[in-house]
């Protein structure tokens, strides 16, 4: 027998539904805010008009990777090519969505603020965390993002994870602020300032507008592929 027929023979089963979701975040107005789509009201579809987070099937003749699926579902709904992205982790069973087993791989990125509230084709909205949390998702959707929520706050505590979440030039004030939204507290000023230099991730990219009409140093990002890790976390009040 062929080797094209034994794997043929051997592959003749039912298989999973398999989709890539994305949870999207960004600071608007000193809130974190995720991106949430909502689903079609069309009754054959599962959990019509429900809000969920952007993703959908892989497509086996576009998507050469699981990132490359999930790269091409955050430029279709953000307009964004290259922000900071990660996987998060993968879920399925039999009962997430009703047209069959299902598995889903699940990234999170962070993006600057958009310049709009509206993102792709597909009914948009940014809405702030605490606001997402308190809605009944499609499919799983909650507890991914709960998931996403509790990876990026992890993360954060000893990674430079939020100046993906600005747009560049930004101040260290700015910086501290987007820290401090996403960690849900307060660092201490000089005690931040001597961290964010003593990494030596970020560049000086000459004088900008800062808070209050102010001037004030601007920087930017040395390297966007990765988070810089810092090599302690923040204390309580720092």
């Amino acid at each position: 027998m062929s080797l094209s027929r034994e794997v043929s023979r051997s592959v003749d089963f039912e298989r999973p539904l398999v989709t890539v979701d994305v949870v999207i975040f960004t600071v608007v107005d000193d809130r974190l805010c995720v991106l949430l789509v909502r689903r079609p009201d069309d009754e054959d579809e599962p959990f019509p008009g429900r809000w969920a987070l952007p993703g959908g099937f892989v497509d086996v003749q576009q998507d050469a990777s699981l990132l490359a699926c999930a790269q091409r579902k955050l430029r279709a709904k953000t307009g964004v090519a290259s922000p900071y992205l990660e996987q998060l982790g993968s879920w399925g069973d039999a009962k997430r969505d009703p047209r069959g087993w299902s598995s889903t791989h699940a990234y999170f990125a962070l993006i600057a603020r958009p310049a709009s509230q509206e993102a792709g084709r597909t009914p948009a909205e940014w809405l702030p965390l605490d606001q997402a949390l308190r809605r009944r998702l499609a499919f799983d959707h909650n507890v991914l993002l709960n998931a996403a929520i509790e990876r990026l706050r992890g993360k954060v505590e000893y990674t430079s994870l939020p100046a993906f979440l600005l747009p560049e030039p930004f101040t260290l004030p700015q910086l501290q602020r987007v820290y401090e939204v996403v960690l849900d507290r307060a660092l201490d000023k000089s005690a931040f300032r001597k961290r964010m230099l003593d990494a030596d991730y970020l560049d000086e990219a000459g004088p900008v507008t800062g808070d209050h009409g102010r001037p004030a140093m601007g920087y930017r990002l040395r390297e966007r592929e990765r988070a810089t890790v810092f090599p302690r976390g923040f204390k309580s009040g720092e």
